[in-house]
């Protein structure tokens, strides 16, 4: 599927050229830009496999949100601060519901109940709190005192300091001192899964190829990004969507798409411990790493950005974290809980659509 979708690449230049309209611009970069993801996230877990655990969990930890950050910095650039804003919210949220929401149901047809370390999801759990705590503050400040622009920024970058901080500890506890936790879910993988021939042998993947292929899907998808983003506030406008909804809803299943596959997949495949860790991992990396650097590049670019969001959004995200949390508390999971998150996810989507713009 993501080799086919390869010929949208080409289309979308190719619309862009020609003036095919803002819409389809919009449309085929979208389409070129899910397979350059997927294209991507396989190349940093191939090169993984060759450079071992702490090597590979450092590139994950790099290029595990590369789309979502490409496609944040080519926004910012252009000054739609809103809707990178509104993509940051929207990207934590489908994380934590959408595609848990997808894994724990697809992977609970399959299976009556799957099992996932209960202590990693409440670790992620409680740093994806501070998340939260991180963006109500700048926010009760500037709602507070209209007038304390200036005071947000600073609040925001120091805020952002901090987030980093935490981030690269995090990083340290889940590759180093707490790396067992963390283990079960790759083995599992590299062994093939439940059910795999045990004579199999990991194969040993080409490290210059899939080095090429990464810079090559990266760069791939900072051009299409270009593109997207170019035309995205026209054509969503076009459509009657708000910015507000475009950044919460739309930018997500573009950039998201490496996530969503790779959670869903191995679910399916009866490794839920790999599935929650890249659905939460990824909102980890979302609010702890991409919000704050985005946050700090604005100031380098001129783009100032702070971490003051829309009231509503810091209730969605909030929500979000709440219900992800309850429902891995037990380490537990089936169709039913996949639901749940799955109508909470459409319940707020629905919530944003409905918000004036």
């Amino acid at each position: 599927m993501s080799i086919g979708l390869l010929v949208f690449i080409p289309i979308s230049i190719a619309a862009e050229i020609l003036e095919w309209g803002s819409l389809a611009v919009m449309i085929t970069s979208a389409l070129a830009i899910i397979p350059l993801a997927i294209w991507l996230s396989t190349a940093t877990e191939e090169i993984a496999l060759v450079t071992g655990p702490s090597i590979g969990g450092l590139l994950n930890a790099v290029f595990g949100n590369a789309t979502e950050l490409i496609i944040s910095l080519v926004a910012l650039n252009a000054g739609l601060i809103d809707i990178v804003k509104a993509s940051i919210t929207g990207t934590i949220i489908s994380n934590l519901l959408l595609a848990m929401g997808l894994s724990m149901f697809l992977g609970g047809l399959r299976y009556k109940e799957q099992d996932f370390q209960p202590v990693v999801a409440r670790v992620n759990g409680s740093t994806m709190t501070l998340a939260v705590i991180a963006m109500l503050l700048p926010t009760m400040v500037l709602s507070n005192s209209p007038g304390a622009e200036s005071a947000t920024k600073e609040l925001s970058v120091t805020v952002s300091v901090v987030l980093i901080a935490v981030y690269i500890l995090t990083l340290v506890f889940s590759l180093n001192t707490h790396s067992y936790l963390y283990d079960v879910g790759l083995v599992d993988l590299e062994e093939g899964g439940e059910g795999s021939d045990p004579t199999h042998v990991p194969h040993k993947p080409n490290l210059w190829l899939w080095l090429g292929v990464l810079v090559a899907s990266t760069l791939a998808v900072a051009y299409e990004s270009e593109i997207f983003v170019g035309v995205v506030e026209e054509a969503t406008s076009g459509l009657g969507l708000t910015p507000f909804f475009t950044g919460v809803i739309l930018l997500p299943l573009v950039g998201g798409a490496a996530e969503y596959v790779t959670a869903v997949g191995v679910a399916v495949k009866n490794n839920m411990d790999l599935s929650v860790s890249v659905a939460m991992g990824s909102s980890l990396l979302v609010a702890l790493l991409v919000a704050p650097a985005l946050v700090l590049v604005g100031l380098v670019i001129g783009q100032p950005m702070d971490l003051s969001f829309n009231p509503f959004e810091v209730v969605a995200v909030a929500v979000a974290v709440i219900v992800a949390n309850l429902i891995s508390l037990d380490g537990r999971s089936n169709w039913l809980e996949g639901i749940l998150l799955l109508a909470t996810y459409v319940i707020l989507g629905a919530a944003f659509f409905f918000q004036p713009g």
